[in-house]
């Protein structure tokens, strides 16, 4: 499934703003992907970890479809590599204004990035856009 699927995140606040001051808290920010080789098996399969841009091109290079699953607000796409089926789930401006959302409807203090090595432009010019961007040393 999704890396954070919105529906799921959205329980995380909805219980975090009952429990702690909405201004105390910070989203965290997924800035990767997982490339999944199928079946999913719990506790053998293990994902590749990898960049969002990079996601697209494993998509390009391997002439996949790119979808959209509406309820995670997450893209995903299904290839195959040696006669493995694998699936990705990445984040991209439409995944990541959702989350966006999420912390101005719950009017939170801010957001933290996981893996903030992956440059991923269209990441920051979204956040650029919609937010007033304050650096706290």
């Amino acid at each position: 499934m999704a890396v954070a699927p919105i529906n799921m995140v959205r329980r995380v606040v909805e219980y975090a703003v009952t429990e702690i001051d909405n201004r105390k808290i910070d989203m965290g920010i997924p800035n990767y992907g997982y490339d999944w080789p199928l079946p999913f098996v719990r506790g053998e399969t293990k994902a590749t970890t990898i960049g969002n841009i990079e996601a697209v091109q494993i998509a390009i290079n391997n002439n996949a479809v790119i979808l959209f699953d509406e309820t995670a607000q997450s893209p995903y796409f299904r290839y195959f590599k040696d006669g493995v089926e694998h699936e990705v789930w990445f984040e991209d401006v439409r995944s990541l204004d959702a989350k966006f959302d999420l912390i101005e409807e719950f009017n939170l203090r801010g957001a933290g990035y996981w893996q903030i090595m992956q440059w991923f432009r269209q990441n920051w010019e979204l956040l650029k856009y919609r937010f007033n961007i304050m650096k706290r040393i």
